[in-house]
């Protein structure tokens, strides 16, 4: 797949985004904060990302004709919560690395992520403070937090099998896992943040409750996208451009993948049957994953993904076609067209 390019309007208002939202994430991590700790802090923050919900943060407030200044804490306070989410993820999963380097957890050890993970919980509050409609934006923040671990709590019980000595894990365990099922995943787990955005961006902006609800909805079916985007990828992908390694979520057993969950159903019985007991293993080795997408490449189980991430992607686009024509609007459009073309 080629990279898709983004325009230079696009590109000049992340990188906007990027200086003006980067020094006061560095500022709410680093208050009543011991200098010496300063390193351990910022490691999370320092190892990149795209900053894409701090962006669609910014652009839902000036879609709709709000002034940026009003944004800039809370778009620094959702990637510090996207990132707080992150540290957690990485704990959960035992991944050593994310984005090409050592994960928090990895580099400074279980007990010092944890910490940092407390300490990023409470510069979100901090920031979210610094706007126009604190208290609101503050509940956002706290439904957000709570959605997304919910969701991140889904993902485990999701899983086919492992975490064996723990109980309310082995206990709870879904024994199959449907469509429905997996949406409701994605959409605590990964979608409510790209909500949330679009909905603090929009109240930052004093929009009328119409018109946050359309951005609510917008987010929402943006996000759903995103992840079906990063599973596709996940097995897909090339590793150099997407960062985390391929074949990530067969080695974690994932059951809440797209691709595996449509494999698994489209695949002939004994194919099917082979997937499954891979996922079921004790240890899955790089040749149990390489078998593993062999046997989901025999499928279409990329392609009805890929399908399914696009009528996601059309009706954020119905949403957002209910506000009137901008440059904003159309760098939104723009990014809503990155999230199923990107390759990283």
């Amino acid at each position: 797949m080629s990279e898709i390019k983004l325009t230079k309007e696009a590109l000049q208002f992340t990188n906007y985004c990027t200086k003006e939202v980067d020094p006061l994430i560095n500022q709410l991590l680093y208050s009543y904060l011991g200098k010496r700790f300063w390193e351990v802090t910022a490691h999370q923050i320092k190892t990149g990302g795209k900053r894409l919900r701090p962006v669609f943060l910014l652009l839902s407030c000036k879609l709709l004709g709000g002034d940026i200044k009003e944004a800039l804490y809370p778009a620094a306070a959702i990637e510090i919560t996207h990132n707080y989410t992150l540290i957690i993820d990485d704990i959960i999963d035992n991944s050593k690395f994310r984005r090409g380097n050592l994960t928090v957890w990895n580099k400074f050890g279980t007990s010092i992520a944890e910490c940092i993970g407390v300490h990023y919980s409470a510069s979100i509050f901090e920031g979210a403070l610094h706007c126009n409609n604190p208290l609101r934006v503050c509940k956002i923040m706290a439904e957000t937090i709570k959605i997304v671990l919910e969701g991140e709590v889904l993902d485990i019980l999701q899983e086919r099998s492992g975490r064996e000595e723990q109980m309310f894990i082995k206990e709870n365990r879904y024994t199959e896992i449907s469509l429905v099922n997996y949406i409701e995943m994605v959409a605590k787990k990964t979608a409510k943040m790209f909500q949330s955005s679009c909905e603090i961006g929009a109240i930052c902006a004093n929009a009328n409750e119409k018109e946050i609800n359309k951005l609510n909805d917008y987010g929402l079916n943006l996000g759903i996208s995103f992840q079906i985007k990063d599973d596709i990828l996940d097995i897909f992908g090339e590793e150099n451009k997407f960062g985390k390694k391929i074949g990530k979520d067969i080695e974690e057993r994932k059951g809440g993948n797209i691709v595996v969950l449509y494999a698994l159903s489209l695949l002939e019985k004994g194919d099917s049957r082979k997937l499954k007991n891979i996922l079921i293993k004790k240890k899955i080795t790089e040749s149990d994953i390489r078998k593993a997408v062999s046997l989901i490449k025999k499928s279409k189980a990329q392609e009805k993904a890929e399908q399914l991430a696009e009528n996601y992607i059309n009706k954020a686009v119905k949403d957002l076609n209910y506000f009137p024509e901008s440059s904003y609007k159309n760098i939104l459009l723009e990014f809503t067209n990155y999230i199923t073309k990107r390759d990283k």
